[in-house]
């Protein structure tokens, strides 16, 4: 499936404005540095259900969706396959007939690989986009500091999936590391404030989404009154 980027009208101007601002800023697209594999839908067709997740390595690179300055998330992108009739019925019927996503901003624990969910943006339907890549600018841009990671909640189900990749594409979801290969276990994390255990870990898969990060730009002058001595 080609990836078609479609830049919406609303996020080039926040973008440009946000750049006004933060001169010395780069835009950045996290999960984004290489291609988006073709989506498994319609051929082998694999959808995210209910569940919070974040990729963890692509390619040679790791943690690509983890904060390490901080900044604002402006925008997210995600690659959807095109379900067929019967597929999408499938889906509809396993897990609730409005596809939808939404991203979450996740603060990594030191132990058991656990996080915290600390933001989240709105809910957007996805279901009119099938078979495109679409972007999507946020209502409100979402602050992010180091050790946050950026991941994708999906409250029913997206066909945003690619399987059968190399061994160097790895992802973690909040479901329980008991029911890891459960896909009807509902597992989504939405509830600010609450804190799950990511030790579900898969290989040779890839959740398909990127997220538009602008880093807080460096100073480059000192302001502020002398002290008197």
């Amino acid at each position: 499936m080609p990836v078609v980027r479609r830049l919406i009208p609303a996020l080039a101007a926040l973008i440009a404005l946000s750049a006004a601002g933060t001169a010395s800023a780069d835009v950045k697209e996290l999960g984004g540095s290489t291609a988006f594999p073709a989506a498994s839908c319609p051929t082998d067709c694999q959808a995210i259900g209910q569940v919070t997740g974040y990729q963890v390595q692509i390619g040679s690179a790791k943690n690509p969706m983890q904060i390490t300055k901080p900044g604002k998330i402006v925008a997210f992108t995600i690659a959807l396959g095109q379900p067929n009739k019967q597929q999408t019925q499938f889906f509809n019927n396993l897990f609730g007939n409005q596809p939808q996503a939404r991203l979450s901003i996740l603060k990594l624990g030191h132990r058991h690989r656990r996080a915290t969910l600390v933001r989240q943006s709105e809910v957007f339907n996805l279901a009119p986009y099938f078979g495109s890549t679409p972007t999507f600018a946020l209502s409100k841009p979402i602050s992010v500091w180091p050790r946050n990671v950026v991941a994708l909640t999906v409250p029913s189900w997206v066909p945003a999936f690619a399987v059968n990749l190399g061994p160097d594409q790895a992802w973690r979801s909040s479901r329980s590391s008991e029911n890891c290969n459960d896909v009807q276990q509902p597992a989504a994390q939405q509830t600010l404030k609450t804190t799950r255990a990511y030790s579900c870990f898969y290989r040779t898969a890839r959740l398909l989404y990127s997220a538009t990060y602008i880093p807080n730009p460096t100073p480059t002058t000192t302001t502020g009154t002398k002290k008197k001595r």
